[in-house]
């Protein structure tokens, strides 16, 4: 089954799908390899990867060679972060035909003003339900392929409150979104809120230590009725904490001996990034035949 026809059944199911996040195709197979159904392809996580903030500063070029990247490592489905689709709804369609042309599984879209800004920061803005919803539209017309998602996000709730947040995700699952994501809400309460009050979609909700949403387990956001759980930022946290740990030893000892325990070994890196499968392919290919006539 393909990946997008995989993402279709989870959503259909009653239980809640949990997809961290990934910033390159070494972190995706990682993602998968330890065990997960799904990997999210986060625009902040892309972002901070090329050494700047999640403020929209990406080009739509930039994420989707990214995706591309990802989608090749992996065979589980891709969920993609398009932000605002980088633009008006005609930027918005070209972006749906590149993500769809790469493979990703499903992307979700935003309705802030371009260019957005992390999701959890102080200062964004929203365009009109109505722009919004005329981007929508044109999203869900533009694929080819009826099994790409389209997940629709409001970050209303920051803006005008939590329930413009929720009219503007009940509007979206009217129009036909895969999914729905109300981004930020601000306490369990209002985590509740919105599943009782958007039932006519998948939900989606993102979580993260260090934002305004609280971190609940995942049990609990099954049984409230939400479909995807997103945890965008852990294994870029962990890899940063990882290599300041071994940039610090290096700096004072010269060597990072001290931590060669707790380092993945040199042949566990190549496994990881299937080197056995292309030397397989060169011994099948190039030194099979005499390549010099």
């Amino acid at each position: 089954m393909n990946p997008r026809k995989k993402l279709k059944e989870f959503l259909a199911r009653k239980q809640l799908l949990v997809a961290p996040g990934a910033f390159d195709g070494l972190s995706a197979r990682l993602v998968e390899e330890a065990g997960f159904e799904a990997v999210y392809l986060s625009g902040g996580a892309v972002a901070r990867s090329m050494g700047v903030p999640d403020i929209g500063l990406l080009t739509m070029s930039e994420v989707v060679e990214r995706a591309a990247q990802v989608v090749s490592a992996i065979t589980i489905p891709v969920i993609a972060d398009a932000d605002t689709g980088y633009g008006n709804a005609l930027n918005l369609v070209r972006a749906v035909r590149e993500f769809e042309r790469v493979g990703v599984a499903a992307i979700h879209i935003e309705d802030q003003v371009t260019p957005k800004r992390c999701g959890h920061l102080e200062g964004k803005e929203v365009v009109s339900l109505a722009e919004m919803q005329k981007k929508l539209e044109a999203a869900l017309a533009t694929r080819t392929d009826p099994e790409f998602g389209i997940i629709a996000r409001t970050d209303a709730r920051a803006v005008h409150g939590l329930d413009d947040a929720i009219r503007r995700g009940q509007s979206f699952a009217r129009i036909g979104a895969d999914a729905v994501f109300v981004e930020a809400p601000e306490s369990e309460a209002e985590i509740a809120m919105i599943a009782r009050s958007i039932p006519d979609a998948p939900l989606m909700i993102n979580m993260f230590k260090g934002g305004k949403t609280p971190l609940l387990p995942a049990s609990r956001l099954e049984a409230m009725g939400f479909r995807i759980a997103i945890f965008p930022s852990d294994t870029q946290r962990a890899a940063i904490h990882a290599m300041r740990e071994a940039l610090a030893i290096l700096k004072r000892d010269g060597s990072t001996a001290a931590i060669d325990e707790r380092l993945t070994a040199f042949k566990e890196r190549d496994r990881l990034v299937g080197l056995e499968e292309w030397q397989s392919l060169e011994q099948r290919y190039l030194k099979s035949v005499d390549l010099k006539h």
